[in-house]
């Protein structure tokens, strides 16, 4: 066992070191460039195509299982989780203010890596002629888009999307989900059963249901949780200026310890920074298009949810976290082991002293809500990557596999399946960015073909 969880530390930082790191990073910047700046262009034109939809008579296209912003919804139930308030305040403890850059850094150029999933899930999913069916993601831009011959790569991205499913997605979630309840004295065991019940009602449903469902939760959990970051910061009004100035200037300089603060190096800086970046908004990883592939839509116009979702993710609802950590000085904070808070420690303390009473609220139903949401989608994410490899008849046992692994997850067992699945979440972006980079040019006709068209050109 030992050694197991040697050799899963020493592959970890290597997948989660600063090449593989780079190689996220400039896939993002490689297809920012193919594909002409589109995220920052053509922003206005992606919102019309998105959200601003919702703001004119506008008729789906067909093809797809759900609708468009059922998509993005669930897509963003994945990717607004723990990472956003956990992960961020890990990210300042670790790296300190300036880490808050790089992950904008890390979201801006994925936005074009999220664009680009978006889109090859759409233009290569699969439908099953007898039931109709839509399979999707990157396993079939794989297999279609760069042929049969990289079928083992298609398979092995499968294999490590199901597996990473059941730690990330899944345990990782349940137990932030039971630690948050239990500082109010509910124990774990009690939300373990009663989030196996509230996830089965959902994910026993298919796709269908998991997207009715994250089109409702979702825009709330994230509209309280903006709100009441806003609250806070606009209380907080006259630290604002302070707090980009310390995000910029420690972008590029060390990070001197103060209070409980440990200080940082520029290194670790960025490291934290583009890491839990990633971490939040999945660019790179790949798992959204499973999701994205279900829309009825067209490819680049599913493309430009992929944007906005990245940009909501990390630049919107990050970027409140980072900023209430900052301005309330929680940062600063000694934890009664004399070491400054981290995770979701720090979110809460900053939280609570931004706001005292309501301010812990928000932050546990944040992360109670972030992690429900995650986990459904996620199970659609596992189901889907490991039918493609054992068939449909698969789907029903994983659905099982997936709500015990839960319940272990709450309870609080099993670490090691968390740090090896940590591991296999990073490997899954090898395959995916490989697939990018190799279909850089099909996202680059499918998008010149779609800004010829009038639609394109409406102002």
């Amino acid at each position: 066992m030992d050694s197991l969880l040697a050799f899963n530390n020493w592959l970890n930082s290597i997948v989660w070191g600063p090449p593989f790191m780079v190689l996220l990073i400039g896939t993002g910047v490689y297809l920012t460039v193919r594909l002409g700046f589109f995220q920052f262009v053509k922003l206005g034109l992606s919102w019309r195509q998105s959200f601003g939809r919702f703001f004119k008579k506008t008729k789906e296209e067909e093809g797809g299982a759900i609708s468009s912003f059922q998509a993005v919804s669930s897509a963003m139930a994945a990717t607004i989780g723990v990472g956003n308030i956990a992960g961020v305040s890990t990210a300042l403890a670790l790296g300190g203010p300036g880490a808050v850059f790089w992950m904008w850094i890390s979201a801006l150029v994925g936005m074009a890596t999220k664009f680009g999933e978006a889109s090859l899930g759409v233009k290569y999913r699969k439908v099953d002629p007898e039931t109709g069916e839509i399979s999707g993601g990157v396993m079939y831009y794989i297999e279609n888009g760069l042929g049969s011959g990289w079928k083992w790569l298609a398979v092995l991205y499968a294999l490590l999307a199901g597996v990473a499913a059941l730690g990330i997605g899944n345990m990782v979630q349940a137990n932030t989900m039971a630690a948050s309840l239990g500082q109010f004295g509910v124990p774990h065991w009690v939300t373990g059963v009663v989030a196996v019940v509230l996830v089965g009602i959902v994910i026993l449903g298919g796709i269908k249901r998991i997207g009715q469902t994250a089109e409702k939760i979702v825009p709330f959990m994230a509209v309280v949780y903006i709100i009441g970051s806003l609250i806070i910061i606009f209380m907080n009004l006259g630290e604002v200026p302070g707090a980009f100035g310390a995000i910029f200037y420690h972008a590029f300089n060390p990070t001197a310890a103060t209070g409980g603060f440990a200080g940082a190096a520029v290194a670790a800086t960025v490291r934290f920074g583009i890491a839990r970046g990633i971490f939040s908004n999945e660019a790179g990883l790949g798992a959204a298009s499973i999701v994205h592939a279900q829309a009825k839509n067209s490819p680049t116009r599913q493309g430009m949810w992929g944007i906005w979702e990245v940009f909501i993710d990390t630049i919107v609802v990050c970027t409140m976290t980072a900023l209430v950590v900052l301005v309330t000085g929680a940062l600063w904070l000694e934890g009664p082991d004399g070491g400054g808070l981290t995770g979701g420690v720090l979110a809460s303390t900053a939280f609570t002293r931004g706001l005292p009473g309501p301010g812990g609220v928000i932050v546990l139903i944040g992360l109670v809500l972030f992690s429900y949401t995650t986990m459904l989608t996620w199970s659609f994410y596992g189901e889907k990557s490991w039918e493609y490899i054992f068939g449909a008849k698969i789907v029903t046992p994983y659905r099982v596999i997936f709500l015990a692994f839960l319940l272990v997850g709450a309870i609080g067992g099993l670490e090691l399946i968390w740090d090896i699945a940590d591991t296999l979440n990073g490997l899954m972006a090898a395959p995916n960015l490989i697939a990018l980079l190799v279909l850089a040019g099909v996202l680059v006709k499918e998008k010149n073909s779609y800004m010829q068209s009038p639609e394109a050109k409406q102002k």
